[in-house]
């Protein structure tokens, strides 16, 4: 007889059903794992067994064979231990063979019977919840699972003891609840930030239209402060945005007790990461920063010093909001739509730009033009507002706090944020569609300047000699202007600070 029990192999953040078979045969005793296991899945025959005799249960002495189906797509990871566990106790009649039908089941296990958490739980309960299955995941999972559906059977037990008393009504485990976790501290604000108010005004206008960002400063000017308070002015995800970030976070281990947050990402990894930690990969296929930003801002500090390959490995993501990782024997796709936000000195030495300042190697405009030179200019397209930020005088540091937070400017980018909500959602795009990642096709639509701010950008596109992508770039950046100021038409003056902002890429492009 086989006894079967559901189970869950991952290709991104998809959860694709695998049939856990187990069979118990005459011969000599032996415990086969077949179905194309990786290292954890094959040694999970240890800790099943290791973990039933610990749980007083004994393994006949035959031969059992597992079979994972289908038996030509890779298994990977240690959440297929719990599904075996319960298959072989189901076998051999520790628990009743229909307790597990209609059942979705992942976990670890741990030597001694416990069952340990496992990534991926969300993505697997709503897999689950599409295909009519109840779950059956670890304990300190439930609270990630039960965001599945209010109305799905959850049974999240400790141990392997547990669950069999809950099978057979010995004991009843309480469903569990989805839990928020609470943020730690409070979040940087901008009213900490002395001077500096067109840095700000650009840091608005990003978190208002979802757009990229380039800070350009001598050391200390206050860079990665102002980057590191973009978060505080974002609004809050939405329910779907929610969703698709604690998918991905799942996949990434990163759900703490399987609480989520309603706080968008902000990931800001080092710059001597690899192509592999920042866009994803290695021998899992695991998601990178970039999706683990996914909603959120990845901030990149001292860009010039991230490898060029690893930068312009960015490019498509940028433009796609996806990112495929293709391997010989695997393919994932992750969302990757998040918002750049990046710093960076002039040169290697970080004061060329100072008034008086002369480079002791070489001349000034070579030290920055070789330093900024391992930026690439298709990269530098795909940013849309880059400005300079000097520095900060003592001064300006000796004045009094400014008057407005960052709570004053999370409701202007919030009102701007819903104008371009209603105004997309009238088009069919899904929630969450900004001015920064609206098609290109809707611009003539939406942004379309008036006679004078036409005649302008006509004018400046020729001086400037603007690609199709600055273009449009500018637009996007004059609609989110205009969004601020009450959802106006694009005038003469939301183009002119677009352009001001779009003059700082195209310098550094030539």
């Amino acid at each position: 007889m086989v006894t079967r029990v559901s189970t869950v192999a991952f290709e991104g953040i998809d959860a694709r059903p695998v049939d856990v078979q187990v069979q118990i045969i005459p011969g000599l005793p032996n415990f086969v794992v077949v179905g194309l296991p990786d290292k954890a899945v094959g040694e999970s025959r240890e800790r099943v067994k290791a973990a039933l005799v610990a749980s007083g249960l004994a393994l006949p002495a035959r031969r059992v064979v597992v079979n994972l189906a289908p038996a030509d797509l890779p298994k990977e990871g240690s959440h297929f231990d719990l599904p075996i566990a319960l298959a072989v106790m189901a076998a051999i009649g520790a628990i009743p063979p229909d307790s597990l039908d209609g059942l979705t089941v992942l976990g670890e296990l741990a030597l001694d019977g416990s069952i340990a958490s496992v990534a991926g739980v969300l993505p697997a309960a709503i897999a689950a919840n599409a295909r009519g299955h109840g779950l059956v995941c670890p304990h300190a999972c439930g609270p990630e699972a039960a965001w599945a559906a209010s109305d799905m059977r959850i049974v999240a037990p400790r141990s392997l003891i547990q669950f069999a008393n809950h099978v057979r009504g010995t004991q009843v485990l309480a469903p569990p609840s989805p839990t928020i976790r609470e943020p730690a501290g409070a979040a940087p604000d901008l009213i900490d930030v002395r001077g500096q108010e067109t840095a700000k005004r650009a840091l608005e206008i990003a978190a208002a239209g979802g757009h990229n960002l380039l800070f350009n400063g001598p050391p200390g000017a206050g860079k990665s402060m102002l980057a590191t308070r973009l978060p505080s002015i974002l609004p809050p995800l939405a329910p779907a945005e929610l969703l698709e970030v604690s998918m991905v976070h799942s996949m990434g281990g990163l759900l703490a007790e399987g609480a989520l947050t309603d706080r968008r990402p902000f990931r800001a990894p080092h710059h001597s990461a690899s192509m592999a930690a920042l866009v994803g990969g290695g021998i899992h296929a695991r998601p990178g920063e970039i999706s683990l930003a996914h909603n959120g801002v990845l901030f990149l500090d001292e860009l010039p010093e991230f490898a060029p390959q690893v930068l312009d490995s960015l490019r498509q993501p940028l433009e796609t909001g996806q990112v495929m990782i293709a391997r010989a024997n695997r393919r994932a796709v992750y969302p990757a739509r998040f918002q750049l936000v990046a710093a960076m000195n002039p040169c290697r030495c970080g004061h060329a730009n100072d008034p008086g300042y002369a480079c002791k190697r070489q001349p000034n405009e070579r030290c920055i033009a070789q330093y900024q030179a391992r930026l690439s200019g298709p990269f530098l397209d795909r940013i849309d507002l880059a400005l300079e930020v000097p520095a900060v005088s003592p001064a300006d540091l000796m004045l009094p706090p400014p008057r407005e937070g960052s709570a004053a400017v999370a409701a202007r980018v919030a009102a701007a944020r819903d104008r371009q909500s209603q105004r997309y959602a009238a088009h069919g795009l899904p929630p969450g569609t900004t001015n920064g990642s609206c098609p290109s096709a809707l611009l003539d639509t939406v942004a379309r300047p008036d006679t004078a701010g036409l005649a302008m950008l006509r004018q400046a596109s020729d001086a400037m000699r603007l690609s199709a992508r600055g273009f449009h770039r500018v637009l996007r950046i004059a609609r989110t202007l205009a969004d601020l100021d009450g959802d106006g038409p694009l005038g003469r003056v939301h183009l002119a600070e677009a352009l001001s902002y779009r003059q700082g890429v195209e310098s550094r492009r030539e």
